[in-house]
C-alpha cells in the first residue's frame, strides 16, 4: 500500500532535477526542491585553486563549451581537467546538457537543448547556500548527499579533495551524524580515511561500482559479499549500489526478482540507496519507468532511490499521479 513502507524510501535527486536541466546546475537543482525531493546530490571536483566545484567528471569535455573557449588546454590524452584550470576560469565557462565530446550530440536527445540557455559552474559552497536558502524559505530540511570525486587522483595531483570538501561542509554547519547529508564515494579506503584519520562523523555510503569500470581498486564484487558488507559496516553507514546489482531478472509471471544484497546489508544496520532510476535509460530488464519504480518501492526494501526525474519517484513514492507532461 502506497504511503505506508514506501514513505520511508528517500528520493534523491541525481545531479539534481538532471532529465530536465543540465546536470549540477543550480536551475536544475531548484527544480529538484521543487519537485519534492528529500536530497540532493552535489558530485564534487578541485580546480588548480583548491575550489571544491560540482561536476560529475574529472574532465569538463562532456558538459561545457571548454574545447572553443580554451582550445590549447587539453592534455595530451584530449581531455581537459578541471584541475588545470582556475575557479574564475571556470566561470567564463558554458554548462550544458551531457553531449558526447566527439560528435558534439546530445547523450540524451529528449533533455534540455545543448548550449541553448546560460549556466554556469557552481561551487559547493554556492550550491549548499541555495539549498539552505529554500530550506529557510520554504520551511522544509532537504538534506545534502555530497560525493567526493576520484581522490586518491586529486591526491596524485597534489591536493586533498576530502579536507577540502570537509572544511567547506563544516562552514556550512554540517559536521555531525544527525546533520541532514550524506557523504559517498566508490573508494573505501578513501571512506576509511574520512572515518579514521580525518574523525569525520557524517553519515558514510560506500558507492558500489562494477570492477570492469575502475572506479577506484576497490573488489566491488567482494563488497557485495556478506564478508564485503560486513567490512563496510566497520566505517560507512550503508551502501549505494546499482540497479543491476539489486534486480536479478523476471520470474514467470513478470515480476522483478531481487537479489539479497538489500537484506544481507540490512541484517548488519546498512542502509541501501540504489542509482539509477531515469525514465530515458532503462535497464534492460525493464520497459516502463513508473513499474519499475514502483516495484523497488513496494516490493524491495530499500531504503533510498536515485533518480534523474524526482517528480516520477516523488509520485510514485506517494502513488499519486505525476503532474500532466511528456
Amino acid at each position: 500500500m502506497y504511503g505506508l513502507n514506501t514513505a520511508k524510501v528517500i528520493i534523491i535527486a541525481h545531479r539534481g532535477a538532471s532529465g530536465y536541466l543540465p546536470e549540477h546546475t543550480l536551475a536544475g537543482k531548484a527544480l529538484a526542491y521543487g519537485m519534492g525531493s528529500d536530497f540532493i546530490e552535489q558530485d564534487v571536483v578541485l580546480t588548480n585553486d583548491n575550489h571544491a566545484v560540482v561536476l560529475h567528471d574529472i574532465y569538463l569535455d562532456a558538459v561545457t563549451n571548454v574545447a572553443e573557449v580554451f582550445p590549447r588546454r587539453a592534455r595530451q590524452d584530449g581531455h581537459f581537467y578541471v584541475i588545470d584550470f582556475s575557479l574564475s576560469e571556470l566561470r567564463s565557462l558554458n554548462l550544458t546538457e551531457r553531449i558526447d565530446p566527439q560528435t558534439k550530440s546530445a547523450v540524451y536527445p529528449g533533455r534540455f537543448p545543448v548550449y541553448s540557455s546560460r549556466f554556469e559552474i557552481a561551487t559547493l559552497a554556492e550550491e549548499i547556500e541555495l539549498i539552505q536558502g529554500l530550506n529557510k524559505s520554504t520551511g522544509n530540511n532537504i538534506g545534502l548527499y555530497t560525493e567526493i570525486k576520484s581522490p586518491g587522483w586529486h591526491r596524485e595531483h597534489g591536493t586533498d579533495i576530502s579536507k577540502i570538501v570537509l572544511n567547506v561542509l563544516r562552514e556550512k554547519g554540517y559536521s555531525k551524524w544527525s546533520d541532514n547529508i550524506y557523504v559517498e564515494c566508490f573508494d573505501p579506503e578513501e571512506l576509511k580515511r574520512l572515518r579514521l584519520e580525518l574523525s569525520s562523523q557524517l553519515k558514510l555510503i560506500q558507492l558500489i561500482g562494477e570492477n570492469q569500470r575502475l572506479e577506484s581498486d576497490a573488489d566491488y564484487e567482494f563488497l557485495r559479499t556478506p564478508q564485503g558488507l560486513k567490512e563496510i559496516a566497520s566505517y560507512a553507514d550503508g551502501i549505494a549500489p546499482s540497479l543491476q546489482q539489486i534486480v536479478t531478472g523476471r520470474d514467470e509471471s513478470g515480476q522483478f526478482m531481487f537479489s539479497s544484497l538489500t537484506d544481507d546489508a540490512h541484517q548488519i544496520g546498512l542502509k541501501v540507496h540504489v542509482y539509477t532510476f531515469s525514465k530515458d535509460d532503462l535497464p534492460p530488464f525493464a520497459d516502463d519507468f513508473r513499474e519499475l519504480l514502483v516495484a523497488f518501492l513496494n516490493h524491495s526494501g530499500v531504503d533510498g532511490l536515485f533518480t534523474d526525474y524526482p517528480d516520477y519517484a516523488v509520485a510514485a513514492k506517494y502513488g499519486v499521479p505525476r503532474p500532466a507532461g511528456k
